[in-house]
């Protein structure tokens, strides 16, 4: 088993702005494509940004165990962790790093322990975490609004992960990971 670094955060809290960062600056580090039974989103790509599975598809790799882990994240759309993603990764003696949600990054750290470094990315407020989304345009005003609602619940799951990073500056955030990365890939 290697090395696995998880990154969570509620949406629009700017994690996955920080992890493209980190990839270009790691080259260790390889990002694992999680799988999702939505539709994709604006210029997503299948096996790029995520595995876009039918919700059938979804279910049948869930009965034949193919997921390290997975969840129904939102009614009627799942997310999970592929462990053909896990084993690729692995095999080409990389660390993997997982941008998933928070009951997602939860449940890795649980599964891979102390191979594992859990962040959770935090929003600087409520109101800025919806200003974020809302300039996104991907999401109708409804989304927005179950975002947020999600948010205050995830947040609260905050202390259960190995470290927080506040993302008031996306400059400051990315300086504060790349130094646990360091600390964390040397160990």
């Amino acid at each position: 088993m290697g090395k696995v670094v998880i990154f969570s955060a509620p949406s629009g809290s700017g994690k996955t702005t920080i992890v493209r960062e980190l990839l270009g600056r790691f080259p260790q580090l390889e990002f694992s494509v999680s799988a999702t039974s939505r539709a994709p989103r604006g210029a997503e790509r299948d096996g790029v940004d995520y595995h876009f599975l039918s919700p059938e598809a979804f279910r049948l790799a869930a009965e034949q165990g193919r997921f390290v882990e997975w969840e129904e994240v939102y009614a009627g759309t799942c997310y999970g962790t592929l462990r053909s993603e896990v084993e690729r990764i692995w095999a080409a003696g990389h660390v993997i790093v997982f941008d998933v949600d928070v009951v997602g990054g939860i449940n890795l750290k649980r599964i891979f322990g102390d191979e594992a470094c859990s962040i959770f990315i935090m929003p600087p407020s409520i109101e800025e975490l919806r200003r974020r989304l809302e300039g996104r345009a991907t999401d109708a005003p409804e989304v927005i609004d179950r975002r947020v609602a999600k948010a205050e619940f995830e947040i609260g799951k905050a202390p259960e992960f190995d470290r927080i990073v506040v993302n008031d500056d996306l400059d400051t955030a990315v300086a504060e990971t790349v130094r646990l990365l360091e600390t964390f890939i040397a160990g």
